[in-house]
């Protein structure tokens, strides 16, 4: 059976924050993000975040349909579809979705809320009551 790939999506990928890029503030897409660079602020999209090894993001809350981590997320993710750790990933924060994938190597430190369906969760609506 062959290894997943998830850079196989890499076509799919709309928009690019490149290496050498540092933004702050607030992001929001409806299709696809591939952060490389630094990142700092809020992410709101509908869409699928890509954060390639190297990417640092600091946020304060992540929501995305789907999010693939290589690199440093500092900061709670939430994912109606499914979250996705690499082995270089580095995740500093909750996580809730409906899928995960943490691969060997992934360094995790926080908590995680698994939803039963994306139809029983929307990132989008009222924010999470904090435990």
């Amino acid at each position: 059976m062959p290894k997943h790939d998830p850079r196989k999506n890499a076509d799919l990928i709309v928009t690019t924050l490149g290496r050498e890029t540092e933004f702050y503030g607030r992001l929001s897409f409806s299709e696809s993000l591939k952060i490389e660079g630094k990142f700092d602020g809020e992410i709101d999209s509908t869409g699928f975040l890509y954060i390639d090894q190297g990417a640092e993001v600091k946020a304060s809350l992540v929501k995305a349909a789907s999010v693939i981590i290589g690199g440093i997320v500092r900061g709670n993710i939430e994912a109606a579809d499914k979250v996705e750790m690499l082995p270089s990933a580095r995740v500093y924060g909750d996580v809730k979705t409906a899928k995960l994938r943490i691969s060997d190597g992934v360094i995790f430190e926080g908590r995680c809320e698994m939803i039963r369906s994306p139809l029983q969760f929307n990132p989008f609506t009222a924010p999470s009551p904090q435990h």
